[in-house]
C-alpha cells in the first residue's frame, strides 16, 4: 500500500508496509464470512462467469478516505485480474459524490466482494475524517491529536493507518510496546514510586514510561519519578493548564477523558502536547459511500 502524495506523514505503527501485512487476513476473514460455504448464490445464478464489469466507488458524502487498497484487495483476491483506477488516494478529501475508485474486470468478483470493500473502506475513512475534523480544529496549537488502544479487536492496524491517514498520531500500538501505569495498576502497587520502578526494571531503557494522574498532587508525586510523561485523565481545562504549568517542559503531557469537537480546542489551548481520544475508533461514523455498476460487456 502506497501512501498518496497528498496524505500526511505516518509513524511506524501506521506504516503502509505494516497495514499491507496485517490487511490481507483481515480481508480474507471478511470474505469467508459473507460467501460462506455456498459461495454468493444471488450472483452466480443471475451473472454468467465469464462476464465482465466496469464499476466505481462513489462518495455520497464529504469526507477523507483511508484503506482504498485494502477495500481493493477485497476485489483480487476474489479475481487476481481486477483493475483499479485509485482516483481519491488514502489520506486526500473527497466531496460527495467524487468517485473514489473506479474498478474493472470480473463482474462476478465486484458483486461479490462489493459489500466487504465498502464496510472496510467505510469505516477507516470514517476514522479518517473523525480524525481530520480534530486535528483541523487544533491547527496552530501544539497539540497533536493521538488514538487509544480502544479499537475493534482485530482490526487495531488498519484503525491505528485510518487515523493517520486524517492526520492524527498513533498512541502506543499495544501492551508490548510502552508502560501506561493508570489508577488500577497504582491501586495494586501501593505508589506511584513502586509502580514507576518495577515498570523501569521491567521493561528496560528503551520504553517510554507513562504514568495517569488525576489530580496536581498526584502529578507532582510523578515528576519526581523517571518517567518520560504524564497522562491527565479527565482534568477540566483549569486544571490541564495548572498540570502543565507544574510539568513545565520536563515530560510529555497528555490529556485525555470526555474530549470531543465542542471542547477540543479548549483544552489544545491550555498547552497540552497531546490529547487522545478514544471516540476516533470506537465511535466514529462510516463515511457513506457506494458501488455503481457502469458497464457489463
Amino acid at each position: 500500500m502506497k501512501p498518496s502524495p497528498s496524505a500526511p506523514s505516518r509513524d511506524f505503527a501506521a506504516s503502509p508496509e505494516a497495514v499491507a501485512l496485517a490487511a490481507e487476513p483481515i480481508v480474507r476473514a471478511a470474505l469467508l464470512e459473507d460467501i460462506g460455504r455456498g459461495g454468493d448464490l444471488t450472483t452466480e445464478s443471475i451473472v454468467e462467469p465469464n462476464r465482465e464489469a466496469t464499476a466505481r466507488i462513489v462518495a455520497r458524502a464529504g469526507g477523507v478516505i483511508a484503506g482504498v487498497s485494502v477495500a481493493m484487495l477485497a476485489f483480487r483476491l476474489l479475481e487476481g485480474r481486477i483493475g483499479a483506477a485509485i482516483l481519491a488516494g488514502d489520506g486526500e478529501r473527497v466531496e460527495p459524490g467524487g468517485v473514489v475508485a473506479q474498478i474493472e474486470g470480473s463482474a462476478r468478483a465486484i458483486l461479490t466482494a462489493e459489500r466487504t470493500a465498502l464496510n472496510l473502506l467505510s469505516h477507516l475513512s470514517g476514522i479518517a475524517t473523525a480524525t481530520r475534523t480534530l486535528v483541523d480544529i487544533v491547527a496552530g496549537t501544539r497539540a497533536k491529536i493521538a488514538d487509544t488502544r480502544k479499537t475493534t479487536p482485530g482490526l487495531r492496524a488498519l484503525e491505528r493507518y485510518a487515523v493517520a491517514c486524517g492526520g492524527g498520531t498513533n498512541h502506543r500500538f499495544g501492551l508490548d510496546d510502552g508502560v501506561l501505569i493508570k489508577d488500577n495498576h497504582l491501586a495494586l502497587a501501593g505508589s506511584i514510586r513502586e509502580a514507576v520502578a518495577a515498570a523501569r526494571v521491567r521493561a528496560g531503557h528503551m520504553v517510554k514510561v507513562e504514568v495517569e494522574v488525576d489530580t496536581v498532587e498526584q502529578l507532582q508525586e510523578a515528576l519526581l519519578e523517571p518517567i518520560d510523561a504524564v497522562l491527565l485523565d479527565n482534568m477540566s481545562p483549569a486544571m490541564l493548564a495548572e498540570a502543565v504549568r507544574v510539568v513545565d517542559g520536563r515530560v510529555i503531557v497528555e490529556a485525555s477523558g470526555g474530549v470531543n469537537e465542542s471542547n477540543v480546542l479548549e483544552v489544545a489551548h491550555t498547552g497540552v502536547d497531546v490529547i487522545s481520544v478514544g471516540g476516533l475508533t470506537h465511535s466514529a461514523p462510516a463515511l457513506d459511500l457506494s458501488l455503481e455498476m457502469l458497464a457489463l460487456s
